[in-house]
């Protein structure tokens, strides 16, 4: 699988919905990395696309979330490849093309995992942030991803993402983003 290319990405952001992260084993660090990796994307001019499970029950996602995406879709099915995620991702692209995603969210084992293997079964190369999805038990989210890397998934970390997008310290933005790494980093 070729490098992630901020050209060509997508960035969708699963569930992190305010009611729910409570709950979730180190939901603020998730939230933490998904935060940094939706402002660099920003930055860089990658797409922003959040979901939210059934909102009218369980609410929108934090607002931190929420205001750094392009566009919220509100869905009912796990898989939110099934409320029209594709289609949404492809606006704006040529027919046919697939789509290239990097991907984080909540709960890992549950709507992550199933959306992330709806957009494999859809023919989109997929990077999971491995560090920016939570699922309320550590084996959960351990078993997910193992699901997802045996059923194709590349599985990444934020500043994998960021550095990949990147590609040079000679970036006109590599200042910006940096500042926005370093201010996600240990201890912040």
């Amino acid at each position: 699988m070729s490098k992630m290319d901020a050209q060509r990405d997508v960035l969708v952001l699963v569930d992190y919905q305010a009611r729910l992260l409570p709950a979730i084993h180190r939901g603020a660090e998730a939230v933490a990395a998904a935060v940094m990796l939706a402002d660099a994307a920003r930055t860089l001019g990658v797409r922003v696309v959040g979901t939210e499970q059934n909102p009218a029950g369980l609410g929108p996602n934090v607002e931190e979330i929420r205001q750094r995406c392009d566009t919220t879709m509100g869905k009912m099915h796990f898989d939110a490849c099934a409320d029209g995620l594709p289609a949404l991702l492809a606006e704006g692209r040529p027919a046919g093309e697939p789509v290239d995603i990097v991907i984080a969210g909540c709960e890992a084992h549950v709507c992550l995992l199933q959306t992330a293997l709806g957009l494999l079964d859809a023919g989109h190369r997929l990077r999971v942030v491995e560090t920016a999805c939570g699922s309320r038990r550590p084996s959960d989210h351990a078993a997910a991803m193992r699901r997802l890397h045996a059923a194709g998934a590349t599985l990444v970390t934020e500043e994998m993402v960021v550095f990949e997008w990147l590609r040079s310290c000679e970036h006109p933005a590599f200042r910006a983003v940096l500042k926005q790494v370093k201010a996600h980093g240990p201890g912040s």
